[in-house]
């Protein structure tokens, strides 16, 4: 859009004031703009962080960033557009034009700035300043507008403008998780919302104040936005091979599959392992969950320990590729299963993907398994069927939202859907990476009220990693295997007695337990990874 838009003056506003039906009309649309624009610079703040709790984790410190940066730019904005009050009009539709394009392709630079320049935090803190200074601009530009159409005592107009504002906001903040995600994806949802600002602009400069500029101006304000609208439609066009691309960048095999939900981004590749075989790799906001070279380390590690006592009814929370289901479904004497998965997306491909199928061995589709996609916090606050086994499948606590299943209340939780008897196995991250928060997460299931005897194994294609196997009580529970355990490849009485002895350097440290108001475990994990 030209600069040179605003150095034509807004004509005067006429002399005699505008018809009543005229003006409850001009109010109308210009307090639509309102709300459109509070919506779309809503959901800039929500992609800017959302994307960067899936492409960095620890989306305490992402949305601490992205708020605190864009609030503070709001009030640069705010006072950077005092002297173009005078004319309003053509600044108004300019701020808008540059908002839309700069907000609706920032979830595409940020993305490929990671990707290929391996540079997110600078990036992100330009471009939440950008955003912010022009949302801030807004305002006090809205606020002139409003007084053109019809003078009224300030307290007043900034109560009509402020409501409508915040309206917009609430519905910018529910489209945005429950619509613009779901339909459009990150990637396409901001340039479909920076066309919606781009057209908010269209309607005050065309419907409304037409008459208060001169032609040449309105003209060059409306190819401006047609311009603006023209590069996100182009990009919108060319999102996925865009989307890809860049993707393909961030993982050294080819990638067959991709897909960003609600909850994560979810990415498999594929590539020759080191025996010849495909190695089929999942990787969850990023992190390697598992390799089809190896997995059978972990999963037999896993499970088999657990079900080494009463294995009627065994809860598996995480866990949603269907691999450690696969190791409880051996036994025979398994009588029910439920697995408690938050992602829809992720059951939904361990069923129907089928490279994962072939791994778990379809093991979603036995009839002894219950599938509930459900926050497992949540849930265990109202199950009420008692379990002989629990396996604790979560991927590690690098965020709130995953720290919160890592705590004393979780567990607390976990209390009531067991017996006497039950036998839990929690994953619990790297010894070695991570040693205060694998202990960490030792202490906080013990202070729970469980006994707790701690592991850990090699996988080749992740590294040492750690479980502890718990039970009600203060008694550690044996590290053994049932006597009528199916053939492994892994694992056997020999290698668990082993797997008991940490090296000097990384056995029990003085460490807290965790809880939801002091999540230790979270601190303790981005510290550690940080490092390495």
């Amino acid at each position: 859009m030209s600069a040179t838009a605003l150095h034509g003056r807004d004509n005067a506003a006429p002399s005699r004031p505008a018809p009543a039906r005229h003006s409850r009309g001009a109010r109308f649309l210009l307090l639509l703009a309102v709300f459109l624009c509070a919506a779309c610079g809503l959901v800039y703040e929500l992609a800017l962080t959302a994307l960067g709790s899936y492409l960095v984790g620890n989306t305490v410190t992402q949305t601490s960033l992205v708020l605190s940066v864009m609030v503070f730019a709001m009030g640069v904005g705010s006072l950077a557009a005092k002297p173009l009050r005078r004319r309003a009009v053509g600044a108004f539709a300019l701020v808008e034009g540059v908002l839309a394009l700069v907000g609706g392709l920032s979830v595409l630079l940020l993305y490929l700035a990671f990707a290929w320049l391996q540079l997110y935090t600078p990036a992100m803190i330009v471009i939440a300043m950008l955003v912010g200074i022009l949302i801030g601009a807004e305002i006090p530009l809205l606020m002139t507008l409003l007084q053109r159409i019809r003078r009224q005592e300030a307290g007043s107009a900034v109560a009509d403008l402020f409501a409508v504002d915040y309206v917009g906001a609430l519905v910018g903040g529910l489209c945005f998780p429950l619509l613009l995600l779901p339909t459009f994806g990150q990637l396409k949802g901001a340039l479909v919302v920076g066309a919606v600002n781009a057209v908010a602009g269209v309607i005050v400069v065309v419907c409304i104040f037409r008459r208060q500029i001169r032609r040449w101006v309105r003209n060059a304000l409306l190819a401006g936005v047609a311009a603006v609208l023209a590069v996100l439609g182009t990009v919108y066009v060319l999102a996925d091979d865009i989307e890809v691309t860049a993707r393909q960048q961030l993982y050294a095999d080819p990638i067959v599959h991709a897909e960003t939900t609600q909850y994560q981004e979810i990415v498999v590749t594929r590539s020759t392992g080191f025996t010849g075989d495909p190695d089929i790799r999942l990787f969850l906001d990023g992190d390697l969950q598992f390799s089809s070279v190896d997995e059978y380390r972990y999963h037999e590690s896993l499970v088999h320990p657990t079900l080494a006592g009463p294995r009627g009814n065994v809860l598996i929370m995480g866990g949603g590729d269907g691999l450690a289901l696969r190791e409880v479904l051996r036994y025979d004497d398994v009588r029910h299963v439920t697995l408690v998965e938050l992602d829809p997306a992720m059951t939904r491909l361990a069923r129907h993907f089928g490279p994962l199928r072939k791994l778990n061995r379809d093991s979603l589709d036995d009839p002894r398994v219950e599938v509930v996609n459900a926050d497992a916090f949540n849930w265990l606050r109202g199950a009420h069927r008692r379990y002989d086994a629990a396996i604790v499948d979560f991927p590690d606590p690098d965020t709130a939202e995953l720290a919160k299943l890592y705590s004393v209340e979780f567990y607390d939780l976990l209390h009531h859907v067991l017996t006497a008897r039950s036998r839990v196995m929690v994953q619990s991250g790297s010894p070695f990476f991570a040693p205060k928060t694998y202990w960490s997460i030792a202490a906080t299931i013990k202070a729970a009220g469980y006994g707790t005897t701690e592991f850990q194994i090699d996988v080749p294609s992740f590294g040492n990693w750690g479980f502890v196997l718990a039970s009600p009580g203060g008694a550690p529970p044996p590290l053994r295997l049932a006597p009528d355990v199916p053939r492994l490849r892994f694992l056997d009485d020999t290698v668990l007695r082993a797997a008991t002895v940490f090296p000097v350097d990384r056995r029990r440290q003085d460490v807290r337990p965790s809880t939801l108001m002091d999540p230790e475990v979270l601190q303790y994990e981005l510290d550690e990874w940080k490092h390495y």
